[in-house]
């Protein structure tokens, strides 16, 4: 007689097509990437995306980030906005599935998305903007600490949401997008909510590998002009 249930072969239940999304707010995404300092230690990078407006609203770097990080990110963000997610995508990382996180989400009424194993087109904004992140800050410098680490990746964060085009958004930055929405003029570029006021980490973005190059090719230019001249 048999006695063990037959392995299902296919999923028992179909996964529900997900609704557009409408509005800012209504959806983020949380992932995890990461890098290493110059002398090899590695760290993970925490990051955090508005689906809508394609805004990083935070991203954090630590050697080991647990569900408890996850939480406390979380609290910052809606602190400094003001608003809580309808919903937030996440993979089945054991920090998205902890205790901590699914405390604080059914407290707050968010809804956790899971990502189906082996799909990481379920949650394509975050992987998106990991591979903007890896590409234009990572790879471009060398990480002396921690503390670094994030002076640089904040500097970008900034950077992006300020000066970054999106053909999706109408080739508008995500702050001049929300300033869009919010039927302010795009030039006058209002500081986000969830910047801190008064922050100078951009002044670092601005101040990058290739505006040092430019200056010293302009010195070369100048020097030269000034023989040829003689």
């Amino acid at each position: 007689m048999r006695s063990k249930r037959p392995r299902r072969h296919k999923s028992c239940q179909v996964r529900r097509q997900r609704a557009t999304i409408a509005r800012l707010n209504e959806s983020w995404s949380m992932d995890f990437t990461a890098d290493q300092l110059f002398d090899g230690r590695r760290f993970r990078l925490l990051t955090l995306v508005d689906n809508f407006s394609r805004e990083s609203l935070a991203i954090r770097v630590g050697q080991r980030l647990t569900g408890n990080d996850v939480v406390g990110t979380l609290e910052e963000v809606v602190r400094r906005c003001g608003h809580k997610p309808a919903t937030i995508r996440v993979d089945n990382g054991p920090e998205f599935i902890s205790k901590s996180l699914d405390f604080w989400a059914y407290w707050n009424g968010v809804q956790l998305d899971f990502s189906r194993p082996g799909k990481p087109t379920d949650n394509a904004f975050i992987e998106s903007f990991n591979g903007k992140l890896r590409g234009e800050c990572l790879n471009q410098h060398w990480f002396l600490s921690l503390d670094d680490a994030q002076e640089v990746v904040e500097a970008w964060r900034e950077d992006y949401n300020r000066n970054r085009p999106h053909s999706a958004l109408g080739d508008r930055s995500p702050i001049e997008f929300a300033s869009f929405l919010a039927g302010a003029s795009p030039a006058k570029k209002p500081r986000c909510s969830c910047i801190p006021s008064g922050s100078n980490l951009g002044a670092r973005s601005r101040r990058g590998p290739r505006s040092h190059t430019l200056a010293a090719l302009r010195c070369i230019a100048l020097l030269l002009s000034a023989q040829v001249a003689g």
